[in-house]
């Protein structure tokens, strides 16, 4: 999953990246309101973390914006503790969820995914397809309750198939939601991670859609499911 960090302080900003980084996700960072809005117009983000007193342009501004673009992901924004009035205009202008400053950022990282669960339809933060179980609180996997060793990059694959389980997802979608920004970005590595997930967690599990994409499924013989 890729997500968007929208906050002018800069140790909170390093913060969260380095939080969201070390359970999973592929983290885009701006600094004002005018790169963050830009970003989020330009770029497909799973979600966005947006604080909402930014220099060059507010976070109600933003979030009004991308709503009105059609942007859906979830917005969860980040608010001063006594300013309960911009509570009421981010939720009006869109917002999914909230944190009060200050916060920690277990909480924050919990109810992201939360938000990321619900905007993918499900409900539990463990989520399986037969035998294959992906722990999103841990960002770990498991195959018939037995741990699979995962790189970063193959996790963020494996994370987004299951997340989308069903579906066939271009592999230009994978590309998009697996690297952040500034990483040099070659499709062809897409291939190399279903190859090393196959092998992890058995090669029936991902189909390849010749021309479009890959699609994860429950193998036969198996009990089809989500965890929730």
């Amino acid at each position: 999953m890729r997500i968007l960090v929208v906050e002018d302080d800069a140790d909170l900003r390093r913060q969260l990246a380095d939080a969201l980084t070390q359970s999973g996700y592929a983290v885009d960072l701006a600094a004002d309101g005018e790169d963050g809005h830009f970003l989020g117009d330009t770029e497909p983000y799973d979600a966005v973390v947006l604080d909402l007193g930014l220099p060059k342009m507010d976070g109600v501004t933003i979030l009004e914006r991308w709503r009105e673009d059609g942007k859906d992901f979830p917005v969860m924004i980040l608010t001063a503790r006594d300013r309960w009035s911009e509570k009421v205009a981010g939720f009006d202008a869109g917002a999914d969820d909230y944190l009060t400053k200050p916060f920690y950022t277990e909480e924050l990282l919990a109810r992201l995914r939360a938000l990321l669960r619900r905007a993918t339809g499900h409900s539990a933060a463990a989520i399986e397809a037969g035998s294959l179980r992906v722990d999103t609180r841990a960002a770990r996997a498991t195959v018939n309750g037995r741990p699979i060793k995962l790189t970063a990059h193959e996790y963020r694959v494996l994370s987004y198939l299951m997340h989308h389980q069903g579906r066939v997802v271009p592999r230009t979608e994978l590309v998009e939601h697996i690297y952040d920004q500034d990483f040099d970005r070659d499709s062809n590595t897409i291939e190399v991670f279903i190859g090393r997930l196959r092998k992890k967690i058995g090669t029936e599990r991902i189909q390849t859609e010749r021309g479009l994409g890959y699609r994860l499924v429950v193998p036969e013989g198996e009990t089809a499911g989500l965890a929730g």
